[in-house]
């Protein structure tokens, strides 16, 4: 397969698929196929290809939580104490994403790299702005122990050549007052969720180098110690109960054995916990075990599930994986997919069983169009997984049986020709939180007695 058939292959991959936390899929795949030190096909279409594939509904088998247990009503939805329905329409404040975390959002925009806003009121609390731009995709990627991480430019200045490169710094911002405490020099310009992510008592991040990945101190951004891969290998990341671990194979085209290996949060004391079959990527984590998938040869073709657990138990999960989703998402022991044909269906992590499929409830994008729906979310405690539609329209589904318990919409506005519109959806506990641009809507869908 030559390299401009392996990048078609990725873009149409990633194109076919968007994935949670990401507003531009056209963007992500030009950021994988771009991302010098790791473009291979074998480690950039693997992961993308397999996500597409498990949510078309191949079997699975990770464990059972009783997630939305068949007797259990469906439980009514609660407003937190002090909220009332709100919209905002702040300009350049949102319009790269947020996060929840209890009652604040965390966003990012074209104005500020972050944006505190009470999520009881719609209220801005403290803004960081941005240095020079604030174009992207990225946002806040985390929030722990009242701090905020998340990423800014390293410069406002041109280049000597007269063209602008700004670099990426890794930022620490208190949660309370918006200081910014510290920020770390990043090796790229690489702001998924591979580039950084926290680990116990530490921020995990790819920095000072491409091949490095350093434990920092989450208040102060000291490193506290540094992995560094040999030349020729490649690592994913991933990080499972608050311990990291990196898969790593060689950077060839051939497909190579994976190597696991769990680093101690606190040293940085590598162990080897297992050598894989395939070129094996992470796709998540679920009750105490990876969810990973293993590519057995470049074609894009042939896929093996594994779950592994950190002791090195690993449970296999052969079979043929095909097919392209517009969303999936995990909740609970169960994986919620929605096909482009606009049905949506729900898998057991347990026994790989389809337990119900059935209208979406919300409008489909053309699988072409520069829009997508919302990654959806779910309730555990209520039963419940919502969709937020790319025209504003949105639903509800019973987690046990596929029923539409609710709709519902919000005006997000139309979609502009152009333009990627990726809505997005967040809870803050039975509250839905609706935003795509710089529109956002705070609501509690009336569910149950």
């Amino acid at each position: 397969m030559t390299t401009e058939r392996v990048e078609d292959k990725v873009r149409e991959t990633l194109r076919a698929v968007a994935l949670d936390q990401v507003r531009a899929p056209g963007d992500l795949a030009h950021q994988v196929v771009r991302r010098r030190s790791r473009r291979r096909f074998s480690q950039a279409a693997g992961a993308a290809v397999a996500v597409a594939a498990i949510a078309a509904g191949a079997m699975l088998g990770l464990g059972d939580g009783g997630v939305a247990e068949r007797g259990r009503p469906v439980q009514s939805a609660v407003a937190p104490e002090g909220w009332k329905p709100w919209q905002s329409g702040v300009a350049g404040a949102s319009e790269r994403g947020c996060v929840a975390d209890g009652s604040a959002l965390y966003c990012s925009g074209s104005d500020d790299d972050v944006a505190k806003i009470d999520a009881n009121t719609g209220k801005r609390l403290w803004t960081v702005k941005v240095n020079r731009e604030g174009d992207g995709i990225d946002h806040p990627f985390g929030v722990r122990d009242g701090v905020v991480y998340a990423y800014r430019n390293h410069t406002a200045k041109n280049l000597p050549d007269g063209d602008y490169a700004g670099g990426t710094d890794l930022m620490a911002v208190d949660a309370g007052t918006g200081k910014r405490l510290w920020t770390v020099k990043m090796p790229q310009d690489d702001r998924t969720d591979q580039a950084a992510m926290l680990i116990d008592g530490a921020v995990w991040a790819n920095t000072p180098s491409l091949r490095t990945m350093s434990a920092l101190d989450p208040l102060t951004g000291q490193e506290k110690w540094h992995y560094t891969w040999a030349k020729g290998i490649v690592c994913e990341r991933t990080v499972l109960s608050g311990v990291p671990y990196l898969l790593c194979t060689p950077d060839t085209e051939e497909v190579h054995d994976t190597d696991v290996l769990r680093l101690d949060p606190a040293t940085g004391k590598v162990h080897k916990v297992t050598t894989l079959p395939g070129r094996q990527q992470p796709l998540g984590t679920s009750e105490g075990r990876m969810v990973l998938i293993g590519a057995e040869d470049t074609t894009g073709d042939n896929f093996r599930l594994t779950t592994l657990t950190s002791s090195g138990k690993r449970t296999s999960l052969p079979g043929q994986i095909e097919g392209h989703m517009a969303k999936l998402a995990l909740v609970g022991d169960r994986l919620i997919a929605v096909s482009w044909k606009g049905q949506a269906s729900a898998y057991s992590l347990s026994t790989g069983r389809t337990l119900w499929t059935g209208p979406v409830g919300v409008t489909m994008p053309d699988k072409n169009a520069m829009t997508s729906l919302a990654s959806p979310v779910g309730s555990t405690r209520q039963g419940i997984v919502y969709f937020l539609g790319a025209t504003g329209d949105m639903s509800g589904l019973d987690l046990r049986t596929g029923k539409q318990l609710w709709s519902g919409r919000v005006d997000i506005g139309k979609p502009k020709p152009g333009v990627n519109d990726a809505p997005q959806l967040l809870r803050y506990e039975d509250v839905l939180i609706a935003r795509n641009g710089s529109r956002i809507f705070s609501l509690l869908p009336r569910i149950g007695a």
